[in-house]
């Protein structure tokens, strides 16, 4: 409600009726992040299947079946403008992109903050499909909207809000040192020598599968997708053929907490359109309830000015896609801002004493730290813990956060100022909420913020991935 007592219709109406933004996201409900669990159906997905260490390491040892199927929201653009559009949103070069391909695509808004990023396939001429989270569906779907633009674009929900009980695809991913053998068996024969995001098809099943060369976690292994009613087939012919190999199932708990943190990928900024003058029409066109105005904003770093939450791509490891060979949204702010010092994306590997220390709380007198629900440590939609110097000062921000049964370490993806990214750096990570969860009401229970030693490194951490990286770049 406004102050009037009216319904708040949109965003911008939200943002006009609270005393500041940055309160009010902290105050939503926490409980709105564990909503993704819910976009699993547990028959399909569940947390786990089996343990979610042995679950994790998998991918690092064997070969892991991870089920992309359900969680993420599919947005197909169709038309004889639809590469002129999405040209125009993304940060990325469109330059010899052409069907059968695929890329990570990055939107900033008008003064060179990000919006957010999914991935992109290049289906056919004039037909695309986004594929990821709805900060930058909804950028997408208001420019098709709004815009002078010749295009179409429908919206296939994820599971939990998809009336209609099924998809329009399946999306696995099958990754591991042991993927490649996996698939190939399954393909009767040599795979196809496809470059990084590139695609292919092979046969599961005797079905047709399109096989993107890409991974997750910074391993060997192939995203597969095809018609939703071959899901099935494909997925019991997966299981079956793996046995051979070691394959172990995913569960949500798996999937979400691992693969990012040790891939170096942070899933999740704060989308920079809070502020923007430009976007104001934007702001209007998105609705009050929707994933910009109900989702939390939490952890240890408090501002009142939500512009100290917006992120540059430089600060998220996206510099080496941006690219000033094409008009977009953000260029003339982002070639000023490639003038300047930058931060960077960094892994944190907590100290352990400390980290127990924590734990240890909830079973001694007097404050309890904030409660470390393992494997993912996140507890709200865009959490944002201090990162300080060994004398105090706030140097970076820890955005992501969860164990890893391969690195053996509580870990989490920050991004610090420069001085302060090379590897080896000590630094002190302050874990809980700001206030002590009387900032958050009822949604954070009250506790203690702690000082959590940590050690810098690299981001991606994992030396597999590292490997792995290295040879993709080596190659192409």
């Amino acid at each position: 409600m406004n102050a009037t007592g009216q319904p708040v219709q949109s965003l911008q109406g939200l943002i006009d009726s609270v005393p500041n933004i940055v309160d009010h996201l902290y105050q939503n409900p926490k409980g709105v992040l564990r909503a993704i669990f819910h976009s699993f159906p547990p028959s399909e997905l569940p947390p786990e299947f089996t343990n979610w260490r042995d679950e994790q390491r998998a991918r690092r040892e064997t070969v892991a079946l991870l089920d992309q199927s359900f969680h993420m929201t599919n947005l197909y653009v169709r038309g004889p403008d639809a590469f002129r559009m999405l040209e125009h949103l993304a940060i990325n070069s469109f330059n010899k992109f052409v069907p059968g391909r695929a890329k990570n695509f990055a939107v900033c808004n008008p003064e060179g903050y990000v919006i957010g990023d999914n991935i992109l396939y290049y289906l056919d001429e004039e037909s695309f499909v986004l594929v990821g989270g709805e900060v930058v569906l909804n950028w997408v779907a208001f420019h098709a909207a709004s815009g002078d633009y010749d295009v179409t674009v429908e919206r296939d929900p994820l599971w939990s809000l998809n009336q209609t009980g099924r998809r329009t695809v399946y999306r696995f991913q099958v990754e591991g040192p042991n993927a490649f053998l996996l698939l190939e068996k399954l393909n009767h024969g040599p795979l196809p020598d496809l470059k990084f995001f590139h695609t292919g098809y092979i046969s599961i099943a005797g079905r047709p599968v399109r096989a993107l060369r890409h991974s997750m976690a910074g391993v060997p292994g192939m995203e597969i997708s095809g018609p939703w009613e071959d899901r099935e087939a494909v997925r019991a012919a997966i299981i079956e053929a793996g046995e051979e190999f070691g394959l172990r199932l995913c569960g949500s708990f798996a999937y979400l907490s691992s693969g990012g943190l040790e891939s170096g990928w942070i899933p999740r900024p704060l989308p920079a359109i809070y502020t923007s003058p430009a976007l104001r029409s934007y702001r209007e066109w998105l609705p009050a309830n929707g994933l910009e105005g109900r989702s939390a904003l939490g952890g240890s770093f408090y501002s009142p000015n939500i512009e100290d939450y917006y992120f540059t791509p430089w600060d998220l490891g996206m510099s080496h896609i941006l690219k000033f060979d094409h008009d977009f949204i953000g260029r003339d702010a982002l070639m000023e801002k490639a003038k300047e010092p930058h931060r960077k994306k960094v892994t944190l590997v907590w100290n352990p004493d400390d980290t127990a220390r924590g734990f240890r709380s909830l079973f001694d007198d007097g404050p309890m730290a904030r409660y470390m629900d393992l494997p993912w440590l996140h507890y709200a939609t865009w959490q944002y813990d201090q990162v300080l110097n060994t004398k105090g000062d706030l140097v970076g921000l820890s955005v992501y956060a969860g164990y890893s049964a391969n690195e053996r370490a509580m870990l989490s993806l920050a991004v610090v100022d420069e001085a302060y990214s090379q590897p080896g750096t000590d630094v002190v990570l302050v874990w809980g909420d700001a206030g002590g969860g009387a900032r958050s009401g009822p949604w954070v229970e009250s506790h203690e913020p702690i000082q959590i030693r940590a050690t810098v490194g690299p981001a991606p951490i994992s030396r597999a991935t590292q490997e792995y990286w290295s040879a993709v770049k080596s190659r192409h």
